[in-house]
């Protein structure tokens, strides 16, 4: 395996997931991708998470090491391959959305972002900030303090873990990038809040989204991953 080209902490990912109709979705599938459906039903996520200790091929630039990330990802398949496509993410760093967008085409939007964990006793409280259009839009999970492992027929186990990233560059060609990390825990759920405006964040074509509501909710604790080159 070659080495990768970044490392990274990805921590403290608070998940809503939502069961949908696949129509939508299928101007952003590449033509050699299947949708991973569950019970006919497409899949599509609003995941919000911390980068630390970032390092590309191995180097730290100061000041990108720790921010915090927002995207909008659905689920795919490529024969026994399951794996996500990005529709958009949301980053508070300029530098970190130009890289992105320039050299791996990444839907990369620079926009003010906060992810903040609070501890109250036995209790976490995870909380994910955008502002955009002139307003906040959260994401919001109290979970137990104390993290568990899951089972591999859950869906927790189904939605966090994901091996292969993909996309299209700038050729129209669809590329594969993979993403190592060991099995995540996750705090269990107690509440969940989603205050997000689908129509001003990620526009008119996603209004419907509006009154859906999550088929799944989860708090996954994290761990070092390592993303490899794309193929």
């Amino acid at each position: 395996m070659s080495k990768p080209f970044l490392t990274a902490h990805w921590n403290d990912l608070l998940s809503f997931t939502f069961a949908v109709n696949p129509r939508p979705l299928q101007p952003y599938l590449p033509p050699d991708l299947e949708l991973d459906l569950l019970d006919g039903q497409a899949l599509i996520s609003l995941v919000g998470f911390r980068f630390r200790q970032t390092r590309i091929f191995g180097c730290t630039w100061p000041g990108y090491r720790d921010f915090p990330e927002l995207n909008l990802r659905f689920y795919v398949q490529e024969g026994d391959r399951r794996g996500v496509i990005f529709i958009r993410e949301f980053v508070p760093l300029h530098m970190v959305s130009w890289i992105a967008r320039w050299f791996y085409n990444e839907h990369y939007i620079t926009a003010p972002l906060r992810h903040e964990l609070e501890r109250q006793g036995d209790r976490l409280i995870a909380r994910c900030r955008l502002t955009l259009g002139g307003q906040e839009h959260l994401l919001e999970i109290h979970a137990q303090a104390a993290s568990v492992m899951t089972t591999e027929d859950s869906l927790d186990h189904r939605f966090k873990e994901l091996h292969w990233g993909y996309n299209i560059d700038r050729q129209g060609q669809t590329r594969r990038y993979e993403v190592s990390h060991p099995p995540w825990r996750i705090f269990p759920v107690l509440q969940h809040r989603l205050q997000l405006d689908w129509r001003t964040v990620y526009g008119p074509e996603w209004q419907w989204l509006q009154d859906v509501q999550p088929l799944h909710v989860m708090l996954v604790e994290g761990s070092e991953v390592s993303v490899y080159p794309r193929q």
